[in-house]
């Protein structure tokens, strides 16, 4: 009987670890073949679109991307608005939730239903768009931070991390004469970093991958984020392209890299984000599984 509920469950576990490395690779494989073909000559590229790893070694692309001079602008606006966001953002959850996780606050529920309200309705595309008009932000950086700035799920996730942290330490403080912002910066802050790692995480991401509010805000090209640089390369490539008659191969040797410098470009965007992620991994899923539930 042992031995036979013992080979279920090692049957059970061989099917898991095969989904989750199935999984792993279909994940991983769009990453690998985008780094293959931003490295490989068009040629190559042309013979195997699927490849996994870089044929005809080519820099080619990544020169020519390089030396665009919007690339470097998005960037740097790009960089400005998630920093900008991001720590506002942060600013922002944390003296809302700590008020919010004290159960002896007036208004509490209301304030909790509003935020909830907000997280299931907005006003719409039109009513922002005449909003950042009326307050004199379009074409700005300002307008493609302050319309992702709040976040009811992230700040439910706040709250509920604060309400899990002992009572005691601020029963000690505050015996000792600390007043709520001594509490809160000196003491919650510091003791709340996995969730303030994870928060800034969602956020970071949010912001650099955010191409809606660019198409909608943005007019100059000196204020384009990263994502808008992105759609021009690619509709770039896309009209050469077109210009073949869908055929690839009669595209000139002027435009050989038409289809890598997609790949390129996809490779330097993403770049950031991925070196970035696994220094905070550690405090990911602690943020997450705490702030996810209340203590």
């Amino acid at each position: 009987m042992k031995k036979n509920l013992r080979l279920r469950f090692n049957a059970f576990d061989t099917v898991n670890y095969a989904l989750i490395v199935l999984v792993c690779v279909l994940m991983l494989y769009p990453f690998v073949n985008v780094l293959a073909v931003s490295f490989s000559s068009y040629t190559a590229y042309v013979a195997n679109p699927l490849m996994l790893w870089p044929h005809d070694f080519d820099l080619s692309a990544y020169k020519e991307i390089v030396g665009h001079p919007v690339l470097w602008t998005s960037y740097r606006n790009t960089i400005i608005v998630t920093v900008v966001g991001v720590f506002l953002g942060l600013l922002m959850y944390i003296v809302t939730a700590y008020p919010l996780s004290k159960k002896e606050l007036k208004g509490r529920r209301t304030l909790m239903t509003l935020v909830i309200f907000s997280m299931l309705f907005s006003g719409g595309l039109i009513p922002n768009y005449y909003l950042m008009r009326s307050l004199g932000l379009l074409d700005s950086l300002a307008a493609l931070v302050l319309p992702s700035l709040f976040s009811g799920f992230s700040l439910i996730l706040m709250k509920n991390y604060y309400e899990g942290l002992p009572e005691e330490l601020e029963e000690a403080a505050r015996i000792d004469g600390a007043s709520d912002p001594y509490i809160l910066f000196r003491i919650l802050v510091p003791l709340s970093m996995p969730i303030i790692a994870t928060l800034g995480l969602f956020a970071a991401v949010g912001y650099w991958n955010n191409f809606f509010n660019g198409v909608i805000y943005i007019r100059s090209v000196d204020k384009w984020p990263l994502m808008l640089f992105l759609r021009e390369i690619i509709e770039g490539a896309s009209a050469k392209q077109i210009a073949a008659g869908g055929n690839a191969a009669e595209l000139g040797s002027d435009q050989v890299t038409s289809e890598t410098l997609k790949y390129a470009t996809l490779t330097i965007v993403m770049l950031p984000i991925l070196l970035v992620y696994p220094f905070i991994q550690k405090y990911f899923v602690k943020g997450i599984m705490l702030g996810s539930v209340k203590g």
